[in-house]
């Protein structure tokens, strides 16, 4: 665990905070070797040195996205492409039903061949 990620999760509305700290959990789990830094201001977190995901917290959510992604469908009213579709994203309000097992899956697809 990287304090400055702690650091800034922890400056975020408390159920930002409870929604970061789950991905981020999720992420280890997800991830074997997983390295987690603070990169642009954000947690970036790295697997042999290319990047898997991003955790972004905005005024009013929490933004989780994967790279590597282009083979990965989007998934409407869940799972919305960024840019060329290399990167996928996934917007959690307050009070939102996140389904984390499904987020693991597509990390794990996303990262394997990294």
């Amino acid at each position: 665990m990287n304090d400055e990620v702690t650091q800034y999760i922890n400056k975020t509305q408390p159920w930002q905070i409870e929604v970061c700290e789950k991905l981020r959990a999720m992420i280890d789990q997800t991830v074997p070797g997983v390295e987690e830094r603070l990169q642009y201001g954000k947690p970036h977190y790295l697997k042999n040195g290319h990047y898997a995901a991003v955790i972004a917290v905005a005024k009013a959510k929490v933004s989780f996205m994967v790279f590597n992604a282009a083979d990965v469908p989007e998934v409407k009213g869940f799972l919305r492409a960024m840019g060329n579709g290399e990167r996928k994203t996934v917007d959690i309000t307050e009070g939102q039903d996140v389904d984390f097992g499904a987020l693991a899956g597509i990390l794990g697809k996303t990262s394997a061949a990294l």
